[in-house]
């Protein structure tokens, strides 16, 4: 087709969608409102009450790209595609989640700050936080892509940084494929530690617990970085993912067993930042949305894809998420999670 008309037949989809996709918001908000509504007695008729089965998008990780220039070798998100949602649908999906009660949102990956070098990743930060008014902004990263660059420009918007680190022995990442080439990925992580105590964001730290790190103690050095909270999760299986023929990776190799687990949770016990996620936590407490912005249900041990919200709205695509609310309660899913309400001192 000639570029000549190329231009204004994509910028027509766009405007198509973008109106598809506000009859949408407003038919879904309708629809939560009215799906399952109970009226009691002496009740007032032109009241309407939510359903008490309804889901409420709390709290939301997007992976809005799978691509990542690490190789963790147990990693559940891998790079099957390259597709990334345009800047201005990825808004207009947000906006959709916001309307229909999310808190909280999660950026995440692949890689978050590998596309368009962060950019992209700080305009959707700046967008949920200024526009959207979100009380809790972000994001998940190995940490090697970042520049202070990018903190002095949008860290006034985000709220939690969390950097993935499975190991603080550089031999182990890289056993484990956490490294690109032979960058020190720990000191990564305390630099970005102190662009987050310059820029006021709070620093979180991620570890997958597996073969080659579950007899470290790590206690030293999680006294030391000082994280708001330190997630400790237990290597998942997700067939697809990282098992199973289609897999990008094979992680059977890197799976412990639950007694292994508790016994790395009780050498750390006397860290109170710690946040423990066994397998049973981790599956289905999440809500996961992937690049196309469809939920992810996991309950069959792999990720079976909803329709898009911008497709058919939060309330038709979330009832396909497999969502485990209590579950995200139990393993304390829902914490303080904006920085103003931290009271930490920078």
């Amino acid at each position: 087709m000639s570029s000549v008309f190329t231009g204004p037949l994509l910028l027509m989809q766009f405007c198509i969608r973008t109106i598809l996709s506000f009859c949408i918001s407003v038919l879904d908000r309708t629809f939560s409102l009215t799906k399952g509504t109970v009226a009691g007695p002496g009740s007032d008729p032109d009241v309407i009450k939510a359903s008490p089965n309804a889901v409420t998008p709390t709290s939301v990780n997007y992976h809005f790209t799978r691509k990542c220039n690490y190789k963790c070798g147990f990693c559940f998100h891998t790079a099957k595609t390259s597709f990334v949602l345009p800047l201005e649908e990825a808004k207009w999906g947000l906006k959709l989640l916001r309307d229909s009660g999310m808190e909280k949102i999660n950026f995440s990956g692949g890689e978050p700050f590998l596309h368009e070098k962060g950019d992209f990743l700080g305009k959707l930060v700046q967008y949920c936080k200024q526009d959207l008014q979100l009380p809790s902004v972000s994001i998940v990263s190995n940490g090697s892509m970042i520049k202070e660059q990018w903190f002095q420009k949008y860290g006034d918007h985000l709220d939690i940084l969390a950097i993935s680190c499975d190991s603080f022995e550089e031999a182990t990442n890289q056993l484990i494929g956490r490294a690109q080439g032979r960058k020190s990925h720990l000191n990564n992580l305390s630099k970005i530690q102190n662009w987050c105590q310059q820029y006021k964001v709070a620093f979180k730290i991620n570890s997958v617990i597996n073969t080659f790190n579950v007899d470290e103690d790590m206690t030293d050095h999680i006294i030391q970085l000082n994280p708001v909270r330190w997630k400790v999760f237990q290597c998942l299986l997700i067939d697809g993912e990282n098992a199973g023929e289609k897999a990008l990776r094979e992680a059977e190799r890197f799976t412990i067993s639950d007694h292994q687990f508790q016994e790395f949770l009780d050498r750390h016990s006397s860290i109170s930042c710690l946040v423990p996620e066994s397998n049973e936590k981790m599956r289905n407490s999440y809500l996961i949305l992937d690049e196309y912005m469809r939920f992810l249900d996991c309950r069959e041990g792999r990720k079976d894809p909803s329709k898009s919200i911008l497709d058919v709205g939060v309330s038709a695509a979330i009832s396909f998420s497999g969502f485990d609310e209590k579950m995200f309660l139990k393993r304390g899913g829902k914490y303080v999670w904006s920085k103003a309400d931290m009271k930490l001192q920078w």
